[in-house]
């Protein structure tokens, strides 16, 4: 014989429809970019004189977008993500990395409004990436570096 009982289930506290997991107390925006360093990462200073090192990274959609109607593949595009680090011990590794690196990086990800010069800026965003990971997959073509070193 079946009883109520054995269907019924125990509250559950702060459950989430869409996921199991617990629900955080914060949110997070995380990118996750594989790519090769388009130049060298760059030292540089804020307004306020603080120091922080400038890369970037090129990406390529792939696949490749699908064939047109002439069955012809248009050309892969090529991304380019600039990311900020203010991490003081790793800006002096990022500086020894160069142009041509294979790497993993993951960076927080913030929209900021860009400062207005006339009309020509109103009401546009910029994506800033801060630098939180790197990894080398594989050094620059033409020099053997550090491979799967993390920072």
């Amino acid at each position: 014989m079946m009883s109520a009982a054995r269907f019924a289930t125990a509250p559950r506290a702060a459950s989430r429809a869409f996921s199991t997991s617990a629900s955080r107390s914060s949110d997070l925006a995380k990118l996750v970019l594989i790519g090769r360093l388009g130049k060298d990462p760059e030292l540089r200073r804020t307004k306020t004189d603080k120091e922080y090192v400038s890369y970037t990274v090129a990406t390529t959609n792939y696949p490749p977008p699908p064939p047109g109607p002439d069955g012809a593949r248009p050309e892969p595009k090529t991304s380019w993500h600039t990311v900020t680090s203010f991490h003081p011990g790793v800006n002096n590794y990022l500086q020894n990395l160069r142009k041509g690196s294979h790497v993993y990086v993951e960076a927080n990800y913030e929209m900021r409004d860009l400062e207005p010069e006339g009309d020509a800026t109103h009401g546009q965003k910029h994506v800033f990436l801060r630098h939180e990971m790197i990894r080398v997959l594989k050094g620059p073509p033409s020099h053997a570096g550090e491979e799967g070193a993390e920072h």
